[in-house]
């Protein structure tokens, strides 16, 4: 549907309850660094501490067990024991898998039945959710935190991607309403540290049943919202004759779409110039849901981009048009997959053992403690705070200094996670992390669209998304290893994933700065005749 068929009041209120949504039950589960000491306090997965086992020094003072015989502790937010502690990690790593395999899945739900049902399922799996943590105690068949936690994970992309469509309830307006939404997912991180708080206040009342028994309100919204406000189908970007007494930035922008479409075809007829095999009938292109949300915030850049012939490092359009078959073979997809597997463990590791890793390099509970509060805040506050650089950013220069700068910060936050004994240190390295990480997944969908278009975007960015998630389980391992092997020493295994970063972002950046020059350098001397066709 066109966003003229419905009245602004409407739009407006769409838009305003999917970020409502998307700040309860978008991405809560990334906010598990101030959940878990809550689920310690309240004997979540206690029962397989065996204290009549001789604990090693250093798993003594993770665990703040005075003596395996008295069962004396100093501290009721901490770990008992490592079992305990691998047990409750893993529920954030099956948490964040499910979220970022689930990508594609819920790409493809929103192309063949739309944003309501979409919403609809997700909403279904946070109610579900709700319900197994209500009656956690009582369920033996299953586990049911691993459980719950897992359909957390699922139900927030399905509702938060279905809202993607609403950039096109406002043309005009699409980045603005994009960075809304995106800002809401990152803020929504805050739940359980706003869960935290009431539980440190009063323990008894809040306990973990009772949150999910107010929590029910989410899922119970968003299916109300979704059957009786949302739209059923996505908002497209309507062509120009088609708006009744368009608005002077409404007349702009589709007819800036027009000729973005006419320029895709130069491409295509001109793509054996740059040396790439020839695009196929439009008949086999498959329309990305996602991909038409993002199209109307790129779309007066794009013909920017392709038009002006200062930018050398310009990737803009380079492989739009193409199959995704013939995308996924190329280098530009190959790299930029294996780039984002790698940071996003390093992110997703990061979430989920930040206090264990501080509590080694500090030498102290109680400032690792401390530093853990602040990243508490930090992490929500991040998004909403970044992301208006973050898109000047991005909008000021091309995606291959983009890359470099996301590089070399990458690079900076793996080494001060080796430094020991620095306190400040400790709040430099989780202040970039902070603001690192609405960077790098704003930076990773900004490629796919300038590399990729808009009718793969879904496609490519999911499988991007999934390939990562995949192999985001290794986060089980890595935390295996740093209890055993290491001794919760963090140093060996955050030089590792340095070192492969080094390696992987190196060749990710080197390959675009050189293949982005060639590109356009070959467009430039492919000009005349890209000309001749649109004329």
């Amino acid at each position: 549907m066109y966003f003229f068929e419905a009245t602004t009041k409407r739009r407006s209120l769409q838009v305003a309850c999917a970020v409502v949504w998307c700040l309860f039950g978008a991405g809560p589960i990334f906010g598990f660094a101030a959940l878990k000491p809550t689920l310690v306090d309240q004997g979540i997965y206690s029962e397989v501490c065996d204290f009549n086992t001789t604990l090693s020094s250093t798993e003594l003072m993770f665990s703040n067990v005075l003596s395996p015989l008295n069962l004396v502790q100093t501290n009721d937010f901490v770990a008992k024991c490592t079992t305990q502690d691998l047990k409750l990690n893993m529920m954030f790593t099956a948490g964040a898998v499910l979220t970022n395999v689930s990508a594609l899945v819920i790409g493809r739900t929103l192309d063949a039945f739309g944003p309501r049902v979409c919403g609809l399922i997700g909403a279904t799996f946070l109610f579900l959710a709700s319900i197994i943590f209500i009656n956690a105690r009582k369920i033996s068949i299953f586990d049911p935190y691993l459980i719950g936690y897992s359909f957390m994970a699922l139900g927030g992309p399905f509702s938060y991607i279905s809202s993607f469509q609403l950039s096109n309830a406002f043309p005009e307006k699409s980045g603005l309403i994009l960075a809304l939404l995106t800002g809401a997912f990152d803020t929504s991180s805050a739940v359980f540290l706003i869960y935290k708080l009431f539980y440190k206040s009063n323990p008894v009342l809040f306990k973990l049943e009772n949150f999910y028994k107010v929590y029910l309100f989410v899922p119970l919204f968003i299916a109300i919202v979704q059957l009786t406000i949302m739209p059923s189908e996505s908002y497209l970007t309507p062509p120009p004759d088609l708006i009744p007494n368009p608005t002077p930035e409404q007349s702009h922008l589709v007819n800036a779409a027009s000729q973005e479409s006419h320029l895709h075809e130069a491409n295509e007829n001109t793509a054996l110039l740059a040396g790439q095999p020839p695009q196929p009938s439009s008949a086999a292109k498959r329309r990305s849901s996602i991909g038409e949300a993002y199209k109307s915030a790129y779309v007066e850049d794009e013909i920017e981009e392709t038009t002006k012939k200062s930018n050398s490092y310009s990737i803009f359009g380079i492989l739009h048009g193409f199959p995704a078959s013939y995308q996924f073979r190329t280098y530009w997809f190959v790299l930029i997959a294996m780039f984002a597997t790698i940071q996003m463990l390093r992110l997703n590791y990061f979430v989920a053992t930040v206090n264990s890793q501080y509590t080694y390099l500090l030498g102290s509970y109680e400032r690792s403690e401390k530093l853990n509060k602040i990243f508490d805040i930090a992490l929500p506050l991040g998004g909403v705070v970044s992301i208006p650089f973050v898109g000047i950013f991005l909008d000021s220069f091309s995606t291959s200094i983009v890359l470099a700068v996301l590089f070399l910060v990458s690079i900076v936050i793996g080494l001060l996670g080796t430094i020991k004994n620095s306190f400040g240190l400790g709040v430099l390295n989780v202040l970039l992390f902070v603001s690192y990480r609405p960077f790098f997944y704003t930076s990773i969908s900004d490629y796919c669209a300038k590399v990729f278009g808009f009718e793969t975007f879904g496609t490519v960015y999911g499988s991007i998304m999934t390939i990562s998630g995949i192999f985001n389980f290794l986060q089980s391992d890595l935390d295996r290893l740093t209890h055993t092997t290491f001794q919760m020493n963090p140093i060996p295994l955050n030089l590792v994933l340095l070192f492969v970063t080094l390696i992987v972002g190196g060749c990710t950046v080197i390959y675009v700065f050189v293949e982005s020059k060639a590109y356009n350098k070959k467009k430039l001397n492919a000009g005349g005749v890209a000309n001749a066709i649109l004329e």
